[in-house]
């Protein structure tokens, strides 16, 4: 009798295992996706438009490119960075730090100027450019 109980706490605790870990799994695994790791379908816009006032002096603003993220930098002086946003070391989405005015790989700590620069960290290369124009207070990126 008492192996047999043994035999059914182990079960039960077995499956109260395999229950926890699949409860995680189905939470963390969405929330990584989602904001880490860009969409691979490579559908999207071409073009993207932002008025320059949306935009203040040392802010950027994050949008869609060509089915992946980039974002639009306006810096302290003034003038504009158009830049992926998919860090190059394993394709996790950059955050912009505004009080230090430069990006950050949350994956592995990967730091990037305010012109895409690589700083610190694994990065292989800098944030890869986009293409872009300012004309009649409107910012074309591609």
């Amino acid at each position: 009798m008492d192996q047999s109980k043994r035999k059914f706490i182990g079960a039960c605790l077995g499956g109260i295992a395999a229950l926890a870990v699949a409860g995680i799994t189905s939470v963390v695994y969405p929330v990584f996706r989602y904001y880490l790791i860009p969409r691979p379908d490579g559908g999207g816009k071409g073009k993207t438009t932002i008025p320059v006032k949306d935009i203040l002096p040392g802010d950027a603003k994050f949008f869609e490119y060509n089915g992946t993220a980039a974002v639009l930098v306006k810096k302290q002086d003034g003038t504009f960075v158009a830049l992926s946003a998919v860090c190059p070391h394993l394709g996790c989405i950059v955050q912009w730090e505004q009080d230090r005015q430069d990006f950050l790989c949350p994956c592995h700590a990967g730091y990037f100027t305010a012109d895409g620069a690589v700083i610190s960290g694994p990065p292989p290369r800098a944030l890869e450019k986009v293409p872009f124009t300012v004309a009649n207070g409107i910012v074309t990126v591609g």
